[in-house]
């Protein structure tokens, strides 16, 4: 009998017919099993391959970008934690940037200033040495704003072509300079308002405060023009821009924040609170210049009595803010601020209004002090207060406080002679700053709906004859005060 034979890298393997089923088996295993390894051997060389390439981008961006960025200025003893996100060094290249361009910058970020009021005191005390940790500016987040002084910024020359070689893309926005509106040969003067510089992910939104009249910094809206590109950063995050804003001037102070050198508002609490009440709406120039083209009154009379009703404002002004009293134009006041840009002449008062929960009890001998002798006390403190004070050249001060309801709100009104009572109704508003006089001060945001609840929808048309108990649209009939009250409700001076 023939035996099989076979030949395998120079071995003879001889086998029998009946092993020839199992021999042929043996060799479809061993083929399956090389296969197996084959395509084991070739992942493991891929995941070693990718491996390798991770921690070369890894060694590269510590030692080679990360040194590049500056961040190897700022190494102190020990680990410090969080000192490569991005934030922290697109941050750290803004501060470098400004630094160097003498760029008059100080933080406004609300979130990071919260922060840093929470831990003043940690702060205060913190150093480049003691910094381990990044604290403030390394958490995720889209944007951190920074204000600049324009009025201090000496140069803008170069400064866009600086942030780009360093790795910025900018982008900035312009408007009328407001501050020149009321001047017919300067209006249209366009200003720098934002700048919003992008690194990698995350943007510096650089806030432009311009100086105002009245010792206060201003801020304008963010307005993309029709070219530019609305995709550049997420800009409806962006806490500063959505309208006007208008600030105290802040005393500035020098900290150290995550091992950076940065200018922070001196009292960051009050600034905060200021943030959700800054908004601010311009005085109509425009508006007010036709109407005063054919009704201005420049008499010896009017002249002056604009000049004693700017003095009594002023020190009513001083006097509430020093009480820490919030107040509005209101009435003729208010309406001439909106129609004309001034006082009316023929007013012959001030008008403010004053929530009545920001009423105070010292508020009538604050005013006194000021040289300011109360003339009549009206209704009490919680039904239909009203104030008098009598200014110099015959000029009066009315303070008139507003009630809130469900649905409105209003003030009231009584009649000496009577004990009549009246109210005025006006819609739920809230309080914007404006200019007047020279000022910063409130008027209700809802402007137009305030003016027409109190003068109607002819209020542009002026009118010299005015009865407070029946000319305003808004007046109500509210009873009569009973006469055993009449003593502390009807105090005349």
């Amino acid at each position: 009998m023939q035996i099989p034979l076979f030949i395998e890298s120079g071995v003879i393997f001889l086998f029998h017919q009946k092993d020839e089923n199992n021999w042929v088996a043996v060799k479809r295993d061993q083929h399956r099993l090389m296969s197996r390894i084959n395509k084991n051997v070739v992942l493991a060389l891929l995941i070693l391959t990718s491996s390798a390439f991770l921690l070369f981008q890894l060694y590269y961006y510590k030692h080679y970008l990360s040194a590049k960025n500056g961040a190897g200025l700022s190494k102190s003893k020990g680990n410090r934690i969080g000192f490569d996100s991005i934030q922290w060094l697109a941050i750290k290249k803004f501060i470098m940037l400004t630094s160097s361009q003498n760029v008059p910058v100080f933080l406004i970020d609300p979130w990071i200033l919260e922060s840093i009021n929470r831990n003043f005191g940690q702060v205060k005390n913190a150093s480049h040495s003691s910094t381990s940790e990044c604290k403030f500016f390394c958490i995720p987040r889209d944007f951190t704003a920074f204000a600049l002084q324009y009025h201090l910024w000496k140069s803008e020359d170069g400064w866009f072509r600086i942030a780009e070689n360093m790795g910025f893309q900018c982008l900035k926005t312009e408007s009328k300079d407001p501050r020149l509106d009321g001047i017919d040969s300067l209006s249209g003067t366009e200003i720098p308002l934002h700048y919003v510089c992008k690194l990698a992910a995350h943007a510096i939104h650089l806030v432009v405060f311009h100086e105002r009249n009245g010792n206060y910094l201003w801020h304008g809206h963010l307005r993309l023009k029709g070219h530019m590109d609305r995709k550049f950063v997420p800009f409806r995050k962006l806490q500063f821009g959505r309208y006007p804003g208008a600030f105290d001037r802040p005393e500035l102070q020098q900290v150290t924040i995550d091992g950076l050198d940065i200018l922070i508002p001196k009292d960051p609490e009050h600034f905060l609170e200021e943030i959700p009440h800054s908004r601010f709406i311009e005085c109509r120039y425009k508006e007010a210049r036709a109407f005063l083209q054919y009704l201005d009154d420049n008499t010896v009379e009017a002249v002056a009595f604009r000049k004693s009703a700017k003095e009594l404002l002023q020190l009513a002004a001083k006097t509430l803010t020093k009480l820490g009293v919030p107040f509005w134009l209101s009435s003729g006041t208010c309406l001439g601020w909106y129609r004309q840009c001034g006082i009316i002449p023929y007013s012959k008062d001030v008008d403010l209004g004053i929530f009545i929960q920001d009423y105070k009890p010292d508020i009538i001998l604050a005013f006194q002090d000021a040289g300011l002798p109360l003339k009549h006390k009206f209704g009490k403190v919680e039904d239909s207060l009203e104030l008098s004070f009598q200014g110099k050249d015959d000029v009066k001060l009315d303070i008139f406080f507003f009630y809130e309801e469900t649905d409105h709100m209003w003030n009231g009104g009584t009649q000496a002679k009577t004990g009549k009572k009246f109210k005025y109704l006006f819609p739920k508003f809230t309080l914007c700053w404006t200019e007047f006089v020279d000022m910063k001060v409130h008027v209700p945001c809802e402007t137009i709906e305030y003016i027409e609840a109190n003068y109607g929808k002819t209020w542009k048309i002026p009118v010299r004859t005015w009865d407070w108990k029946s000319s305003p649209p808004n007046v109500r009939p509210n009873g009569i005060w009973p006469i055993s009250e009449w003593d502390e409700v009807i105090q005349l001076y």
